[in-house]
This record gives C-alpha cells, sequence and structure tokens, in this order.
C-alpha cells in the first residue's frame, strides 16, 4: 500500500461515528479507499457519513448499523458487509464503551468486556476469509494503554464474584485485544494478512462520557491539558493501517506510532490461546 493512496481497497472501520474513528475514516476516503463505516445509532451514524463525504472529498463511502454488545447485531453485520462486498483489505476493530456498574448483555455476557473484546474477536473472525482472500491486508485492533493494568481471571471473567470497577473492567477488556492480537498474527502467519494493536493515545472523545460523575470535573481538567484531539488519535490508526514501512509487521502493540513492548501478560502465548478458546465458547465459534 503505498503512503498516500489506498485506491482499490476496502476497508471498514467500527466505531466511525465520532472521534477517532471518525478521523480515520476521513483520511483513508480521501486516500481513495472505499470505506464503510459502522455506527450503533441511525440519526448519528447518518450525520457522520455525511461529515466524511464532505470532509474527505470521497463519494466512495457507506454505512451500516451494529450494536457491538450484542452478538446477533455482529453477525447480521458480517452478513450485510458479505452480501455487499466479497473484498475486505483493512479491518479497524475500534468501537468501544466503559460501564460505570456491571451490566450483562443480551447475551448474558459483562458489557465492557462483550462490546470492547468478544466484538473484535466475533467480527474479525466472521470476515476472516474475505481478509485472506484480500491479501495483502491488515487487521489494526485499537486497544489501550490501559491494558498494562489488565487482568484476565478465566474462572471470572466476567467479575461475577465482584471486584467490578469501571477501569479494571476496561483494563481486562484492552488486555483481551492485544492478546487477540497476537493469537491471530500466530494463526495468519504467512498468509499476507497482518494484525496489530494501539494504544491511540489519551483522546477527548466520547468515550469518556459513561465515566462516573464525580470524575467529569477531573476529565474536564485532563481534556483541556493532557488529551490529545480525536484527529491526532485518528493518526495513530491510520498509521498502523496505511504506513508502507508497516508491511508484513504483525503482531506489534504500537504507543505513539512506535511499537514497544505490551504488558507482561500480553505476551505469554498461553493466556493468548486460553483466551481464544474461551472467546470462542462465548460467541459460540469454533476454537
Amino acid at each position: 500500500m503505498a503512503a498516500q493512496t489506498l485506491s482499490g481497497k476496502t476497508v471498514l472501520i467500527t466505531g466511525a461515528t465520532s472521534g477517532i474513528g471518525l478521523e480515520a475514516a476521513v483520511v483513508m476516503a480521501a486516500a481513495g479507499a472505499k470505506v464503510v463505516m459502522v455506527g450503533r445509532d441511525p440519526a448519528r451514524t447518518e450525520t457522520a457519513l455525511q461529515e466524511i463525504h464532505r470532509r474527505s472529498g470521497s463519494s466512495n463511502i457507506t454505512a451500516m448499523l451494529c450494536d457491538f454488545s450484542s452478538q446477533k447485531s455482529i453477525r447480521a453485520l458480517a452478513a450485510e458487509y458479505r452480501a455487499k462486498h466479497n473484498r475486505l483489505h483493512i479491518l479497524v476493530n475500534n468501537a468501544g464503551m466503559l460501564a460505570p456498574k456491571r451490566v450483562l448483555t443480551e447475551d448474558g455476557i459483562e458489557s465492557t468486556f462483550a462490546t470492547n473484546h468478544l466484538g473484535y474477536f466475533l467480527l474479525t473472525n466472521l470476515l476472516l476469509d474475505l481478509i485472506e482472500a484480500s491479501a495483502p491486508a491488515r487487521i489494526v485492533n485499537v486497544s489501550s494503554v490501559a491494558s498494562r493494568r489488565g487482568t484476565m481471571d478465566f474462572e471470572d471473567l466476567g467479575f461475577e464474584k465482584g471486584g467490578y470497577a469501571i477501569m479494571k473492567a476496561y483494563g481486562r477488556s484492552k488486555l483481551g485485544n492485544v492478546l487477540f492480537t497476537n493469537e491471530l498474527a500466530r494463526r495468519l502467519e504467512g498468509k499476507g494478512v497482518t494484525v496489530n494493536a494501539l494504544h491511540p493515545g489519551g483522546v477527548a472523545t466520547n468515550i469518556w462520557s459513561k465515566a462516573p460523575g464525580w470524575t467529569q470535573p477531573f476529565l474536564n481538567l485532563m481534556k483541556k491539558l493532557f488529551l490529545i484531539t480525536p484527529e491526532e488519535g485518528g493518526a495513530t490508526i491510520t498509521h498502523v493501517a496505511m504506513d508502507p514501512a508497516l508491511e508484513g509487521k504483525t503482531g506489534l502493540y504500537f504507543e505513539k506510532n512506535q511499537a514497544v513492548t505490551p504488558a507482561k501478560l500480553a505476551l505469554d502465548p498461553a493466556i493468548a490461546s486460553r483466551l481464544w478458546v474461551e472467546s470462542a465458547k462465548l460467541v459460540k465459534l469454533q476454537a
């Protein structure tokens, strides 16, 4: 892939109605890609679609809907994509959330883990044959530096035994993203598909709107003093998705556009393999 062109390439990017996902969609559309953006809310998705059209100057952009806390919705998204496209050159798994309290999805799974980790896992696996057929192709998993504080308790993945806290759940889901990246990279070795994870930086986006009310003054101050803009965060996605220097580079974790060593747990192949098996059970796929 040339640095400034994605002509002839098809991109699917989730969580694209605002923040870093929207910004990445603008850049990749402007670079000539056929962009399929995914949102959850119909009105917000249509508004974002028009903004990406306007800012990118491209008309080659379409939108699909999905609630990533719902396995049924993810399967419907994958089916719709397959009905309309026979290639997928770049998949950006970006949709995510925070839940201040422990809530179960319609599938009976803790919502943060279900959305942030299992959403990536299920969608990627449902589209994996199209991605392999499109090689050279790239899968980009948006993780977080919170993965460094994440734990992975296979006897209590959903905090059923207690101990739930918003950042503990978020950190576990984001550690899951890096473990999934490493295991998938291993499984795809030699197939022309790279899989990399990244921390987009501390970005001032809507994901923090669900944080507890008492944290909002602190978060507002952080936004003013320390957090980067969605445009800067989006650039971390497009770097991993588009940079020709990363062709063939796989199983990496990026911070500030540099490949760095992730959390120690994320490097454990036994944990990555176990998470794959447990994830497959939870989404009813063959491991």
